[in-house]
């Protein structure tokens, strides 16, 4: 009797470890309420910092005790100015005129393309168990497949456009396949292979930028510009960089619920997911599994890559992916791994993009505020108890709770 090739050595953990909810697993499960919470928790903590990085703030804070009204003021236009920038600079710019009132909201749309499909990768992994953080080095050898079918061939007007979407899609989907394989071959986490293969993933691209495989022929470490046949159509004109690739993610997201909702391989994913004992008692191959999961994310992670290439930029760098595979985590904990969720958290993580630069431009607030307002979130969204504990509701039920177990004791 042969063994199976993606069969891992295992073993049965006690039923009580084995029904413990996993930490992704309490995540995901979190409410939409808790969601809601996190967000609105992490616009007030940055509010403070916004506050205190305001050099009037921190002139009228010397005098606080003499005249409260100049520090308070000073706090509030700080704060305002702050947030009225991030608005004007990804919904609607209601300070300019013509087409530039609408432009913010096309550009927050256009920053969400990559994170939709990398999200939605991230999401398909997540409900299945796997804590994939390999997005970055999927995105980035998606994009660089991409580039070399656009730069490479010239065919006609949406064939060469489909290659060379379908040759992102097997580069992801490929490179996220080798954690998967030795997660199911040998057991090894996904987490150090996926962040082993990130950094792979840069130093290759890198490299092949300095070839004839990819380089321009310059000194610069940039591919040409790819072929007009191979980029997305716009879908304003161009006036918007708004491109087709948005529409190509609500259909990968509308897939990714027809897969996860409606299959039978979604039903084995979320199996797996919920209970790893349960599914391979059930007669599933759960090691087979992880390798279709790593791929399905891996395709959707490298058509992401795509995106950004053959719609947004055009030409390859090995800073191409920026932090989309890293933004796309987060996109993926505060949509609870659904594929509306996702698309939602991806469009709010794409107007935080489009909007920072007038928030720094106009405002004079740093940057960085934006990382720290995706960062609490994360944090927050990963500790749902303290969420719920600063939670106002949650607070007056358990004041109520405790006096009704007073009175009925009484």
């Amino acid at each position: 009797m042969t063994a199976d090739p993606l069969v891992a050595p295992t073993t049965n953990p006690p039923a009580a470890e084995a029904e413990r909810p996993s930490m992704l697993q309490r995540i995901l499960d979190a409410s939409w309420l808790t969601i809601i919470l996190a967000i609105a928790i992490a616009l007030i903590v940055s509010s403070v910092l916004i506050a205190a990085a305001d050099t009037d703030v921190q002139s009228a804070a010397g005098y606080v005790f003499t005249r409260p009204p100049d520090f308070f003021s000073a706090a509030w236009d700080a704060i305002y100015g702050a947030y009225s920038a991030l608005f004007r600079g990804a919904i609607y710019d209601y300070q300019a005129s013509g087409v530039r009132q609408i432009r913010p909201i096309t550009e927050t749309l256009t920053s969400s393309v990559p994170l939709i499909f990398a999200g939605l990768g991230l999401a398909v992994g997540f409900r299945a168990g796997l804590f994939n953080i390999g997005a970055q080095g999927q995105v980035l050898m998606g994009a660089a497949a991409g580039t070399y079918v656009g730069i490479t061939f010239d065919l006609p007007v949406g064939v060469n456009l489909a290659l060379a979407c379908i040759a992102a899609l097997i580069a992801g989907a490929f490179w996220a396949g080798i954690a998967g394989f030795l997660k199911a071959r040998t057991g090894a986490n996904e987490v150090i292979v996926t962040i082993m293969l990130n950094s792979i993933s840069f130093y290759l691209v890198a490299y092949l930028l300095t070839t004839s495989l990819l380089r321009q022929g310059g000194s610069r470490p940039i591919s040409p510009k790819v072929a007009d046949s191979a980029t997305f159509p716009l879908l304003l004109g161009t006036q918007f960089r708004l491109h087709l690739g948005f529409i190509v993610a609500l259909l990968a997201a509308v897939f990714v619920w027809w897969l996860m909702e409606r299959s039978t391989l979604g039903f084995q994913f979320r199996a797996v997911g919920a209970n790893q004992s349960a599914a391979r008692t059930a007669g599933m191959n759960v090691n087979l599994m992880f390798v279709l999961v790593m791929v399905t994310a891996g395709a959707l992670a490298g058509l992401g890559g795509a995106a950004q290439v053959l719609g947004t930029d055009k030409t390859l760098q090995a800073t191409t992916a920026g932090s989309i595979g890293f933004d796309a985590i987060t996109v993926a904990l505060l949509g609870r791994s659904r594929p509306l969720g996702t698309v939602l958290a991806a469009i709010l993580f794409g107007a935080l993009r489009a909007g920072s630069p007038l928030m720094q431009t106009s405002a004079n607030t740093p940057i960085d505020i934006v990382l720290v307002i995706q960062a609490t979130i994360v944090l927050l969204i990963a500790a749902p108890v303290l969420v719920r504990e600063l939670s106002v509701p949650h607070r007056i039920a358990a004041m109520t709770g405790r006096y009704s177990i007073k009175g009925a004791r009484a």
